[in-house]
């Protein structure tokens, strides 16, 4: 297991704390984090749940041994409330400078006369402290086992995305290869490519699009997930697709139905032909395959350890599972595809759309896009395996074309390249839902709405990690 320890926060509360911290009056000020957990081969992760402000002069006073110090009273009365709700502990304060910052000789002693005390109060989750420069952090993180960590990073995810580290850290020139783009995102962005790792959730029509583009923009490790295999109608529109990729289609035309229906059986699976053809547009990425249902627990687990989740598999339990992971462990995702809507034989709708969701802001459940019932029909048949259908007859395709999922898919990519890039400009709101209709040429650009009490981005799930199980069902039942 890696021991890597990082922080993640939302843009709403890094305003709240960086606002609180920088006031503008070149002091020194406090703050507590309370933090979910989430642990995976990657390292730990740490998710602000809560920014608890200590109010000058009555929570953050002169200190004994050091210029200031959080009182007795407020920090027992936020270690109390970590222990109850099974919590990381998380002291701040604040230093001068801008890119570079560590503790002083008076902060370490001060952690080793309290933290011991505050681990044993806290019965199990970590605790520490952070202390910031305007654009640096540096963390001491103490864990049960009796081990002390400092913190590789604190990411805030929003738009734009934003790592902070105790200094600056050298960057490699970016290979060649990718020089066009590295002169938009720096050699920096492009580390930050490489380092990414990215799940498409649904590899048909739009999702086999989002994987080349990754792939092709030099994505570290991108993970590709869906059950099915290619029939006779995806060819057209699913990315590499190759007719020697359906077994049926080279028998001949006498072959007996039971002999074709055998041979369709043995059709390709969509997440390999996504990562052949991913595989050979980035030698460099490392692309993991999974040919199953996301709804899965174990399949699903897998996504809480992702930077980016793109949502391409149009069925509300998978938009459950992929919107509750994003609030629960802080990682944005991203849900595309294009509609094209018939009404007695004749199209009445088309439109593709892409929407970005930023953990702490409006979900897709608040905005009405789970609906209830179709949870309800999903949940007790196979319907979810299949793409919503727009017509009675389950055997007839809804209407699809490879354009409409190209509109969605750069749409989607791109915004999550400027958000990650740095390129999005400051006063841009953290969610980005478009849709675009070519019959009309309108673009409509959504506000989100957030309800306050939502179980999926409200408190009852919002920055818990592994604390509460994830919306999937057991391996065992699949």
């Amino acid at each position: 297991m890696n021991n890597a320890w990082s922080v993640v926060m939302t843009e709403k509360h890094w305003q709240e704390l960086h606002t609180h911290l920088f006031p503008g009056d070149g002091d020194e000020h406090g703050a507590v984090l309370r933090c979910g957990i989430a642990t995976s081969s990657r390292g730990n992760r740490l998710l602000v749940r809560t920014v608890v402000p200590a109010v000058d002069g009555t929570d953050y006073i002169p200190g004994d041994r050091g210029y200031r110090k959080l009182t007795a009273a407020f920090a027992a009365e936020n270690i109390d409330a970590c222990a109850e709700e099974g919590l990381a502990y998380l002291a701040v304060h604040n230093h001068g400078g801008t890119d570079r910052v560590g503790f002083s000789n008076t902060d370490m002693a001060s952690h080793e006369r309290g933290y011991p005390a505050l681990l044993g109060i806290n019965n199990g989750p970590p605790v520490g402290a952070l202390v910031f420069a305007r654009d640096a952090v540096a963390g001491d993180i103490w864990t049960a086992d009796g081990r002390r960590h400092e913190l590789t990073h604190l990411r805030v995810v929003g738009r734009p995305q934003h790592d902070l580290t105790a200094e600056p850290t050298p960057i490699a020139v970016a290979d060649p290869a990718y020089d066009r783009q590295a002169r938009i995102f720096g050699d920096r962005g492009q580390a930050i490519l490489a380092a990414s790792r990215v799940a498409v959730v649904g590899v048909g029509g739009a999702g086999s699009l989002v994987s080349e583009y990754l792939a092709r923009l030099g994505v570290g490790e991108i993970l590709l997930i869906d059950p099915d295999r290619l029939d006779t109608s995806n060819v057209p529109r699913v990315v590499g697709a190759r007719r020697r990729d359906l077994p049926a289609t080279l028998l001949p035309g006498w072959a007996p139905r039971w002999a074709v229906a055998a041979a369709a059986r043995w059709s390709t699976q969509k997440v390999r032909i996504a990562a052949r053809v991913a595989r050979e547009a980035s030698p460099a990425s490392r692309i993991t395959t999974i040919p199953r249902s996301v709804l899965e627990a174990d399949v699903a687990v897998a996504l809480t350890d992702c930077d980016h989740i793109f949502l391409a598999a149009d069925s509300a339990l998978a938009r459950r599972l992929v919107n509750s992971i994003t609030h629960q462990y802080l990682i944005p995702n991203t849900q595309i595809g294009s509609k094209v809507s018939t009404s007695n034989g004749h199209v009445s709708d088309i439109f593709s759309v892409s929407r970005m969701s930023s953990p702490g802001s409006g979900c897709l459940r608040c905005n009405g896009l789970i609906p209830a019932s179709r949870l309800t029909e999903e949940a007790t048949s196979d319907i979810q395996r299949r793409r919503q259908r727009y017509v009675d007859d389950d055997d007839v395709h809804a209407p699809s074309v490879i354009t409409l999922n190209a509109v969605a898919a750069s749409r989607a990519v791109d915004d999550w390249l400027m958000s990650i890039g740095g390129l999005t400009e400051p006063d841009v709101t953290p969610d980005h839902w478009v849709s675009y209709n070519p019959r009309t040429d309108e673009t409509v650009e959504f506000e989100t709405v957030a309800e306050p009490a939502c179980p999926h981005c409200g408190p009852s799930r919002f920055a818990l990690g592994d604390a509460v199980p994830i919306l999937a069902r057991p391996t065992s039942a699949s």
